[in-house]
């Protein structure tokens, strides 16, 4: 495919000031939220854009449910001060926003249902963003992409809603964002990034706008393609690393022996660095690189068996955690619908409110599905799921087996109460090793112990 470098391209845009004083951010939920907030709190004036009601009336409001802070103060603290300041505007109107500001970021992301990439909501959001642009603008995607989306999809559907062209009247630049969630204002500050742009001149401006927030070190990749796929390349990276240690957990099961114990000694060397595992991997990155990658790769001939292998590993571990804990309920003498199944925590990973595509929702779902009564416990996810339970005590009283998925502030694993509450012969399934250092206070409750 015919790429631009920044080397090759023409530096024949606009003159205009340094961007970011200006900006509009399309999509307001765990990237693009603290990334207007962190503008906004460097002085620039945010109009944030999103095409849920709801949303946005929350947002006006004050509130929302994500589980970011900043130097000792919360997300909803931070949302309020800045909405009273007049820097953070959200709104439904996409055109509007757009005309007000002198930098557009595009945070929409790209899901992929049945593994095939929808590109719908991006799709809509560039067309929204062309049909307001006007010249010496900044537009800059900043999500997880499929490989050549920048150039083959965002460019053409701006120029033709625009009429203006890229590199010459606005500026196109791209920019993965590398935050993890409930770290994501330090991270937007201190996580080295990398931006590419169709002309150089785009990849300067884009930088700047950046560099507003971002206090360290900008990459400026020669290709967008590249830097694209670098970001891929990070979140397969992930998929893989933890494929790996579910397989060395089930041959530490297998074994005898605590699998985290031995990741804590193989990690002391210093060129080794294996990550936890856990129920599956879950959220709107790690396991949607591979379908990211699959299109590029098929189109320059190319298979990907070790990534194939890696996402079929992570996709089953659920599968297993179901596994054993109806196992368990068969060996009490009780069938799966005769069970109830206690869960603390549904986010996709520890302390988030990210429930998106998370391993606990399925594994819940498939609980369920057997036939037992589910009830689920999580302080920072949205009770607007068939399982509610007020109280950890309240998802373990009586529970044949109590499956540890996620583990969130307002979780005491210490507290006793909500294990004497447990049937008699209860599972305690610790997917976190929340429960590591208290194996033999739990049999001396008469429990019994599963980790992965």
């Amino acid at each position: 495919m015919p790429v631009e470098t920044a080397a090759q391209a023409p530096s024949t845009a606009v003159d205009a000031p340094a961007p970011g004083a200006t900006v509009a951010v399309f999509g307001l939920g765990f990237v693009g939220l603290p990334l207007s907030l962190s503008f906004a709190m460097e002085g620039s004036t945010v109009y944030g854009v999103d095409v849920l009601p709801g949303l946005v009336e929350e947002l006006r409001q004050g509130r929302s449910l994500h589980q970011e802070s900043y130097q000792g103060r919360g997300i909803e603290e931070i949302l309020r001060e800045q909405s009273e300041l007049g820097r953070f505007v959200p709104t439904l109107d996409g055109a509007w926003a757009v005309s007000q500001a002198d930098t557009v970021i595009i945070t929409v992301g790209i899901p992929v249902p049945g593994g095939k990439p929808d590109f719908g909501p991006l799709t809509a959001a560039l067309e929204t963003v062309g049909g307001a642009l006007r010249r010496g603008q900044v537009v800059i995607l900043r999500a997880t992409v499929v490989p050549g989306t920048t150039e083959e999809r965002a460019r053409p559907i701006l120029e033709a809603r625009s009429g203006l062209v890229a590199g010459v009247d606005f500026d196109l630049a791209y920019c993965p964002e590398r935050i993890a969630e409930g770290r994501a204002f330090e991270e937007f500050r201190t996580m080295p990034t990398v931006v590419a742009g169709v002309t150089r001149q785009s990849a300067e401006r884009a930088r700047q706008a950046i560099a507003r927030v971002t206090r360290a070190p900008i990459e400026v990749a020669d290709h967008v393609l590249a830097a694209e796929l670098s970001k891929v390349a990070e979140n397969v990276q992930r998929d893989v690393n933890i494929a790996i240690v579910q397989e060395l957990a089930r041959v530490c099961e297998g074994a005898g022996v605590d699998v985290r114990e031995v990741i804590a000694l193989a990690n002391t060397h210093k060129r080794v660095r294996l990550l936890d595992p856990g129920p599956g991997v879950g959220g709107y990155c790690v396991p949607y690189a591979l379908h990211y990658l699959r299109p590029l790769a098929a189109r320059v001939g190319v298979s990907l068996p070790t990534l194939e292998a890696a996402r079929e590993t992570n996709r089953r571990v659920p599968d297993r955690v179901v596994e054993v804990a109806l196992a368990h309920v068969r060996r009490l003498g009780l069938s799966p619908a005769q069970a109830r199944f206690g869960i603390w925590g549904l986010a996709m990973k520890d302390y988030t409110n990210d429930d998106r595509f998370s391993p606990a929702m399925e594994i819940a779902r498939k609980l369920a599905a057997s036939g037992g009564e589910v009830r689920a416990f999580d302080p920072a996810v949205h009770p607007d799921h068939p399982y509610p339970a007020q109280t950890a005590l309240e998802a373990a009283e009586g529970a044949h087996v109590l499956l540890v998925l996620a583990r969130q502030e307002g979780m005491d694993f210490a507290d006793e109460a909500p294990l004497a509450a447990l049937a008699p012969g209860a599972l305690v399934l610790d997917t976190r090793g929340a429960y590591r250092g208290l194996r033999e206070r739990l049999a001396a409750l008469g429990l019994t112990y599963w980790s992965i």
